[in-house]
């Protein structure tokens, strides 16, 4: 088996400048994103002709669905606001994009199957995993879809669980940690003679990312909460 790296992102939510921060370390890899390269940020279009121009693979988030459909109604009004600031203030060619993102994305490496998903296997768009509530599914879930890997995002809170099963894991958020530590997190997973997930977290200008949202004229809450990244 040849060893493959992926670079597995998430949630980067329109934040160009956490997303500049981390692009130098993805070298010549291919990048799947996990859903959300929109809402909250003010940056989404250029996070999105990112994606475009380094051929990135990525699957529909909340957000992107939000913003496609207009329906906000499960949003708190921070994140209401910012969809329907998003949707006004993408361009067409990018709206397009976000329109056709799939709900899942399978692959196959060597022998090894991975599927990528933002919410869960079983509602890929809008459920919520977190180890806490959900590991007693984690088996199921590998097991159900007859996969070895299973990367979802969402939560913005990275996670790594194993079992003889296989693996599921959260690479974090690029754009909105909520893990309390405000720099940018992704995940890089290999697959040698093993399979292996390490996370990686970047500093990156937190005041700029701000004060573009706030410039934007976006909720305040937005902005401040990138400085303590919950």
């Amino acid at each position: 088996m040849s060893m493959q790296e992926l670079v597995i992102v998430s949630d980067i939510h329109g934040n160009f400048d956490a997303l500049k921060a981390i692009m130098d370390n993805f070298s010549k890899k291919q990048i799947y994103c996990l859903g959300d390269l929109v809402g909250y940020g003010a940056n989404p279009n250029e996070v999105i002709e990112w994606a475009k121009k380094n051929n990135v693979k990525c699957v529909m988030g909340n957000h992107e669905y939000a913003v496609i459909t207009g329906d906000v109604s499960w949003f708190n009004l921070e994140a209401q606001k910012a969809i329907l600031w998003t949707r006004s203030n993408l361009r067409e060619e990018n709206f397009d994009f976000i329109k056709k993102l799939p709900k899942k994305i399978e692959i196959k490496l060597d022998s090894i199957r991975i599927l990528f998903v933002h919410g869960s296997p079983n509602d890929p768009i809008f459920e919520y995993v977190f180890p806490d509530t959900h590991e007693g599914l984690f088996d199921y879930y590998l097991l159900s879809n007859n996969v070895d890997v299973i990367g979802l995002g969402h939560t913005h809170i990275p996670f790594l669980y194993k079992s003889n099963k296989g693996i599921i894991f959260n690479p974090g958020s690029v754009g909105q940690p909520r893990s309390s530590d405000p720099r940018a997190c992704y995940a890089v997973l290999t697959i040698n003679s093993d399979i292996k997930i390490e996370h990686k977290l970047v500093e990156y200008d937190i005041e700029s990312a701000a004060n573009k949202i706030l410039k934007a004229g976006l909720p305040k809450f937005l902005a401040q909460r990138l400085y303590i990244g919950i």
